[in-house]
């Protein structure tokens, strides 16, 4: 893992594509990712960006935005304004494609600068999206932006298995993020679980039953549709199709995951989301 500083003229991304309807800006701390040698980096959306891999092999590189905080606060009141004119409100969704709480957070504290900074000049609504428990480090600063600003905290868990055959592990244990899950919501803070992208699940009722008592939603999306492209081309040019057939023939195909949203609204009437309507928090009814 080869890591670097370096400073950015600008940190909130206004935007575009599957985030379109979910928030207003995306905000990076940080590019590349630690965690793409894991289980999620296999088939992660953001290796097959260009402009964020700039030729370098995802999960051997990370950069950190030093000045993320101070860029932050100098662009709030702007786009602070475009959001609110041209989109619903100034939310953002940290981050879309590197996790906020990789472990390099603990010594340079990036993360930790641009939730400071939120704390002075708060968005209207923060998303945090993480694939570990790492962000319970971060829970005071969350418990005390979530006064001021209206926030979900979205832990990645993609099935009730730790492992595929023939791929890494998860960075995270399954249940080390429900543990995570739970703390977090007994803390008063809205907890969603994202079970993306959908992976083979063992016993479905019973995962779902057990997503139910650590969050208050869940959202379900399939690579297909999931990573930008209509068919999931992207992912199927990666490791983890195969290896998900392996388990489940059925579970690359769309209609594995209607199955599962069928069973997770049987089990969770009213607290299930689809793919982008399900990240910008509209539910299914009961």
């Amino acid at each position: 893992m080869h890591v670097t500083e370096a400073r950015v003229r600008g940190i909130l991304t206004r935007s575009s594509g599957f985030l379109r309807t979910v928030c207003s800006h995306s905000l990076q701390p940080w590019r590349g990712c630690s965690f793409g040698q894991a289980l999620c980096g296999v088939g992660c959306y953001a290796q097959h960006n260009r402009w964020l891999a700039r030729g370098e092999t995802w999960g051997s590189f990370l950069e950190a935005r030093v000045n993320a905080a101070e860029a932050y606060l100098a662009e709030h009141a702007a786009e602070a304004r475009w959001a609110r004119r041209a989109r619903d409100g100034f939310v953002i969704f940290m981050s879309s494609s590197t996790d906020p709480f990789v472990p390099q957070e603990e010594r340079l504290g990036i993360t930790a600068s641009v939730l400071a900074a939120m704390l002075e000049r708060p968005p209207d609504g923060l998303i945090v999206q993480t694939h570990t428990d790492r962000v319970l480090r971060a829970r005071d600063a969350l418990i005390a932006l979530a006064r001021r600003c209206e926030l979900r905290v979205h832990i990645s868990i993609e099935s009730d298995r730790d492992r595929l055959p023939g791929l890494p592990p998860p960075t995270c244990s399954v249940d080390a993020r429900l543990a995570a899950a739970a703390a977090l919501r007994a803390a008063g803070l809205r907890v969603v679980i994202t079970v993306a992208p959908l992976l083979p699940i063992a016993r479905p009722k019973e995962f779902f039953a057990r997503l139910g008592q650590v969050a208050d939603a869940v959202v379900i999306d399939h690579f297909i549709e999931g990573d930008g492209t209509p068919d999931g081309g992207r992912t199927q040019t990666t490791a983890l199709p195969a290896a998900m057939r392996k388990v489940d023939p059925s579970s690359t195909d769309l209609a594995y995951r209607e199955r599962m949203v069928a069973v997770a609204r049987r089990v969770l009437p009213g607290r299930v989301g689809v793919s982008v309507d399900g990240f910008a928090g509209r539910l299914l009814e009961g």
